[in-house]
């Protein structure tokens, strides 16, 4: 352009369109890595859960096997709501084998699913979610079953007399080389 001209408007359209195009791209860059990063993010929070459901029901099945196999008087049975678990009137003194009835981390909701046998109790817990796993594989032995579930509600923290998980009683010998511990 010459000095001392000044630039046309068809000039002046034709670089703001240019402009207007390159905003346009950059926007939509952005976009793109933010639902990227909001996948990812959703992912780990979904695996996050996940642990947490593990954790969780595991506390649960953990348990209802301490309920069933301290049982005073060697009359075992099954508690026949989850909050017997928290107050076991069983016993003279106050007894708890829960501190509180979780929420389940999924639905954020104390409403767990439970695995019921009528006239015998609860046996476990389970997730309402219908939503599908991220983690299918890979379980600790005990949860070999939830390899392949569809959804989390497939996935029932039950507990099996027999099958290990309930904390051995304190009176009970810890083997022929333990040694009582001080705290």
């Amino acid at each position: 352009m010459p000095i001392g001209k000044r630039p046309t408007a068809a000039r002046k359209r034709q670089s703001s369109g240019f402009t207007y195009v390159g905003l346009l791209i950059a926007i939509a860059i952005i976009g793109v890595a933010l639902g990227a990063a909001g996948t990812v993010s959703y992912t780990a929070q979904r695996r996050e859960n996940e642990r947490e459901l593990l954790f969780v029901g595991d506390q649960f099945r953990r348990a209802i096997g301490d309920f069933y196999e301290k049982a005073p008087g060697g009359l075992k049975r099954y508690p026949q709501k989850l909050d017997e678990l928290l107050r076991d009137n069983r016993y003279p003194s106050v007894q708890r084998w829960l501190r509180k009835v979780y929420v389940d981390p999924l639905s954020g909701k104390k409403d767990w699913g439970l695995v019921e046998v009528p006239g015998v109790g609860i046996r476990g817990v389970y997730s309402k979610s219908d939503l599908k796993p991220v983690k299918t594989t890979n379980f600790p032995a005990i949860y070999q079953s939830f390899s392949g579930a569809k959804t989390y509600s497939d996935w029932k923290f039950v507990y099996v007399p027999g099958q290990g998980g309930a904390v051995p009683n304190a009176t009970q010998s810890q083997g022929p080389t333990s040694t009582p511990r001080s705290r």
